[in-house]
């Protein structure tokens, strides 16, 4: 399996695509803008893509999925409690932007522990709400990658203070999904470099009970 990492927007959002490198089949994670960057990516190495995944719904991360739907037509998978974000922008979302910003509704809306298959891929949607209400991870299992949006980051955590945002659930999500994984399991977070399970669980001071207010 392969990961692209392709930063966009304003915000910097890691949009992602991971591949089989034998059969080309192909998702997107998370594309938050510059669609003209990530088709001519799928176009120069003859990608498959055969499903959009969604981390939240927050605007800098749907930003370029009506261009990406409409030129693929696969189908797009995003939490329960994440859903109205897409079609409904909030007052948050228009924040970002100085204007709205939307995407198609959703195709999928995937739950705690469902295992989703897209030709050779199969990812584990692993629910951490905190973040956003419907916030999840997608884990591979067999590769040992998770994609883990804005639940955690290198030496950090999603910010609580949005709507529909709990420390508490966050910090309880990261416990019960994210930290009971191996500690070799490579995170790929939302925004900045990617880590380890292992790596945060031991210098994280979210986790470490270090950060102090």
């Amino acid at each position: 399996m392969r990961v692209q990492i392709i930063v966009v927007g304003p915000f910097e959002v890691n949009c992602y695509l991971y591949w089989d490198a034998q059969s080309r089949d192909t998702v997107i994670i998370d594309p938050g803008g510059d669609e003209d960057s990530i088709l001519q990516f799928i176009a120069v190495t003859e990608l498959k893509p055969l499903a959009i995944l969604l981390t939240h719904g927050h605007g800098d991360h749907i930003a370029a999925v009506g261009a990406l739907k409409e030129k693929f037509r696969v189908p797009l998978c995003v939490g329960d409690g994440d859903k109205e974000m897409l079609t409904r922008p909030s007052e948050f979302v228009s924040a970002f932007y100085g204007r709205p910003v939307s995407s198609p509704p959703a195709d999928k809306i995937v739950t705690d522990g469902q295992v989703l298959s897209f030709g050779s891929i199969s990812l584990c949607v692993l629910s951490t709400p905190g973040h956003s209400p419907g916030g999840v991870c997608y884990y591979d299992e067999r590769t040992g990658t998770l994609f883990c949006g804005d639940t955690l980051f290198h030496g950090s955590i999603g910010r609580t203070d949005l709507p529909g945002g709990s420390l508490d659930r966050l910090l309880s999500s990261i416990a019960t999904k994210i930290l009971t994984l191996p500690d070799d399991c490579v995170c790929y977070p939302g925004h900045g470099p990617h880590t380890t399970v292992g790596a945060e669980r031991i210098s994280n001071p979210f986790l470490t009970g270090d950060y102090v207010v």
